[in-house]
């Protein structure tokens, strides 16, 4: 019993960490808290079509690591544009209408939300049929992962909100964050050409430091933000 919660809360923990980062960053106007709970929740449903999409085709029925054309239709298609337009689909028809959706950083916050909603359900799945060292290892590549697909996605649906030709900002942070998910899936998956997995954290590393870079500006462009606050 004693195991199974520590896999659990190793589950668990760096998704509310992270969920904590994304929401003291939002300095200046909060948002309320039954939104936040709300929109975890719609993630956690939406892993429930992103399975069906994945499932459907019957990739499983072909040795993904073995043919590259394979790889890019799963990883792209099926897992990276699958799962974020599932993520999406509950970030456009629920949040992107609510008045409290008032400042472009808005966007980040309930996109991260759903995401790690969605990130719950996947890693308690992952971690409990993997273990410790699952968790430990998702810890710091899936987890942080998801997050950043959802903030990619999000920069953009807060343009969306506020600027003209909404649809094309909407549709670049989808096709965005599904690129950027189907880049690192589709590295992930070489696990029989160790140097091209590598490129997986490569991929990473950089939609982490296009993250931050999106927080910061959506931060700066706050309307609420007083022009004595210091970043």
């Amino acid at each position: 019993m004693f195991y199974f919660f520590l896999t659990l809360s190793l589950a668990i923990a760096p998704i509310f960490a992270i969920i904590l980062f994304v929401y003291y960053r939002d300095k200046f106007e909060k948002e309320p808290i039954h939104l936040l709970i709300k929109c975890f929740l719609f993630g956690v449903l939406s892993i429930i079509p992103a399975i069906i999409i994945e499932i459907i085709p019957g990739f499983s029925d072909y040795d993904v690591a073995n043919n590259i054309a394979i790889t890019v239709i799963y990883a792209f298609c099926f897992v990276g544009l699958g799962e974020e337009f599932s993520k999406f689909f509950f970030i456009r028809i629920y949040i992107y209408r609510k008045k409290d959706f008032n400042e472009p950083f808005d966007g980040i916050i309930y996109a991260v939300m759903v995401s790690m909603g969605f990130a719950t359900a996947e890693n308690i799945f992952y971690v409990i049929n993997g273990g410790l060292s699952t968790g430990f290892v998702r810890m710091f590549t899936a987890v942080p992962a998801h997050a950043a697909f959802a903030i990619i996605m999000g920069y953009y649906v807060g343009l969306a909100k506020f600027r003209k030709n909404s649809f094309l900002y909407l549709l670049t942070g989808l096709l965005m964050a599904a690129l950027a998910h189907g880049a690192y899936d589709f590295f992930l998956f070489q696990q029989n050409m160790p140097g091209l997995t590598i490129l997986s954290m490569v991929v990473l590393i950089l939609i982490i430091i296009f993250s931050f870079r999106a927080i910061k500006v959506h931060r700066r462009n706050s309307p609420f933000r007083p022009n004595q606050a210091s970043l």
